[in-house]
Order: structure tokens, then C-alpha cells, then sequence
């Protein structure tokens, strides 16, 4: 099997011969719209500051992480109806994905979205202000929100032409307890949103693959009934592997996780790090498929250096073979 077989048989449940993995050699492809984004620059000994294609200030106290939003573009949502986004129609945005997706047949090929319905919503608002908009604004929020989805279903529409096997968002909805709001108030104003823009990717032939971090619980089920075909978390932890695997009982939802980022690759513990790889396999894989192997892009934040990661990945590489679970009720 190659690494598109692989990744397919995954999401289908299919008894893939080994687990999937995002860690080299890994077997995905990664690609989206090109937008002009701004470079990061000092403004102290300590400050770095950034200015993205939407018009938001980004800034950051370190060298490496992707930093917050300190000053949304959409200063007044007065002007929600005419305020510029960015040219997502243009093709030519497209053309380096393109050509690597050509030149990655063999692999599982991710086309990254741009923002989504909150991710972009509260960057342009900045995150109290977005909270408070939501509760006392929610005819306007609502109009910037058909407009960022309407962006959203012109980038899916680029990266399916590119050949993207999926389209994947980036959404963090959660704190380390709960989520950002009430799940009731989630429910009334995102659900229905994630159900048509999954429906979308979905008609034009797309998986749907979706992160965040954060203790989001609550919402796994609306988030499978709305299309959402793999959840990736970097700690799966915090919502308990036995949680997760339920949720695997009634539906094809797929996870892809590395070893806990929170809980157990910062303890440097080889024997736990092993340990938490073999959990995951044997809790979510299982042989049959239903979970992605993963890799934390920063190690620098939660104080590790590769070393520790590649520990993780040797024990993944060593349990995630079918053969371990040939003739259980597992892996079929």
C-alpha cells in the first residue's frame, strides 16, 4: 500500500497494514491559497509584531511560536457588509499547490484552509470583543460569518480543482476545561454552519479534517453528525482515550494525535512516552484504521527537543502493524 492507501483505508476502516503517520516519512502532502502575509519583525528587545493579509496585527514574546492578535482589521462592525477580504478566487493563488499535490501522487494530499467561521471571525474582531459581539451583535456577527463562509467554499472549490484529497480547519474552540461558549449557544449559531460547509467539501468529492485544542468534548458528536471526518488533537488526554474511542462505537470518525503534548511529552520520561504511543494505537487503531499517528510542530513551546518526539514515533512505527491484531475482533 502507498501512503494515499494507507490514509484512505484509515478514514474507511479498513484494516490498513500499518497506522498512518504525519511524522517523516510521512504520508501526507500539505498545500493551500497563497496569500502576502506579513513578516515578522521586532519592535523591542522582547516584541515581535506582524501584519496579516486580512489588515490584523499579530504579536509574540518568543522567536518560534505563531503568536495572538492584539488589533483586529474590523475595528467597526458598522462596516461588517463592505469591509475588503482577501481575494480567494484568484487561481493563480493556487498554482504552487497545484503542482505539489501533481508531483505527490502517492501521497494523502491536504489542502489547508485559510480561516474559517470563528477562527477568522474572532481575529478580526479580536478575541474579548468577538466573545462580546457574539452575545449583543448577533444579526452583524452572523452577516461577517455568511461572508467568511462564503470564502471558505471558494477556497474548497481552488484546492479540489489543485487535487487536494481533503480540505482541513484549523478551529480552537476550547480551554484546557470547556469551551469557549456554551455548547448550547455553539449548537445555535456554528452547527448548522459546519454542516454546510462540510456538506460542500463533501459534494465536491473533499474530506473534511478539522483541529483545535482545548477540552471540546461536548461538541465531538455535533461535529461528526455535521461531516467532520478526522479530529485532530494535540492532547487527546484531555479528553480521555476511552472518551474518544466511543465515540468511534457509531461512527468513522478518525483521530490524529501525537503522544500528549500537555501530559506526557514534556515529562521526558522515555518508558511513559512509549507507554502513551501504545496506548493510542491500541485504544483508536486497533488494526482496522481510525487513527493518524502525529507530530507536534513546535516542540520548542512545550520545552522538548525532537528527541523526545522520535521516541513516540519509533513506538508508533513498532505497534502500528496490522499484524499485531490479525484474528482479534479489532481488526476487523
Amino acid at each position: 500500500m502507498n501512503s494515499h492507501e494507507i490514509v484512505q483505508r484509515t478514514l474507511d476502516f479498513t484494516g490498513p497494514e500499518r497506522v498512518a503517520r504525519s511524522f517523516e516519512p510521512s504520508d501526507l502532502a500539505w498545500g493551500g491559497v497563497h496569500l502576502e502575509e506579513g513578516e515578522w519583525h521586532k519592535t523591542d528587545a522582547k516584541t515581535w509584531e506582524r501584519v496579516d493579509s486580512w489588515g490584523n496585527v499579530w504579536r509574540r514574546i518568543d522567536d518560534t511560536s505563531k503568536g495572538e492578535v492584539v488589533k483586529g482589521a474590523l475595528s467597526n462592525l458598522d462596516d461588517v457588509e463592505t469591509f475588503p477580504l482577501p481575494d480567494f478566487d484568484n487561481p493563480e493563488r493556487y498554482a504552487g499547490t497545484a503542482a505539489l499535490f501533481a508531483a505527490s501522487p502517492d501521497k494523502w494530499r491536504i489542502g489547508a484552509l485559510h480561516g474559517f467561521s470563528f477562527s477568522m471571525a474572532r481575529k478580526l474582531r479580536k478575541l474579548d470583543q468577538y466573545f462580546m459581539d457574539l452575545m449583543l451583535e448577533p444579526a452583524k456577527i452572523a452577516i461577517l460569518h455568511d461572508r467568511i463562509d462564503e470564502q471558505i467554499k471558494i477556497q474548497m472549490k481552488h484546492l479540489h480543482k489543485a487535487g487536494a484529497d481533503c480540505v482541513m480547519l484549523t478551529e480552537d474552540w476550547g480551554t484546557q476545561l470547556a469551551m469557549f461558549i456554551r455548547p448550547d449557544h455553539w449548537r445555535r449559531e456554528f452547527k448548522p454552519r459546519f454542516a454546510d460547509l462540510c456538506s460542500y467539501a463533501h459534494a465536491l468529492g473533499l474530506k473534511v479534517f478539522m483541529h483545535s485544542c482545548g477540552k471540546i468534548t461536548d461538541i465531538v458528536p455535533d461535529l461528526i453528525e455535521t461531516g467532520i471526518d478526522l479530529l485532530q488533537f494535540d492532547q487527546p488526554l484531555v479528553h480521555g482515550l476511552d472518551t474518544l474511542a466511543s465515540f468511534q462505537e457509531n461512527a468513522k470518525i478518525t483521530f490524529w494525535c501525537p503522544v500528549d503534548i500537555q501530559k506526557i511529552l514534556p515529562t521526558k520520561d522515555e518508558a511513559l512516552i512509549r507507554r502513551g504511543a501504545t496506548d493510542m494505537i491500541d485504544a483508536l487503531w486497533r488494526g482496522r484504521g481510525g487513527f493518524i499517528a502525529g507530530w507536534y510542530p513546535d516542540p520548542i513551546a512545550i520545552g522538548i527537543n525532537a528527541g523526545w518526539q522520535n521516541i513516540a514515533s519509533d513506538e508508533f512505527l513498532k505497534q502500528g502493524v496490522r499484524s499485531r491484531f490479525v484474528g482479534s475482533r479489532a481488526a476487523v
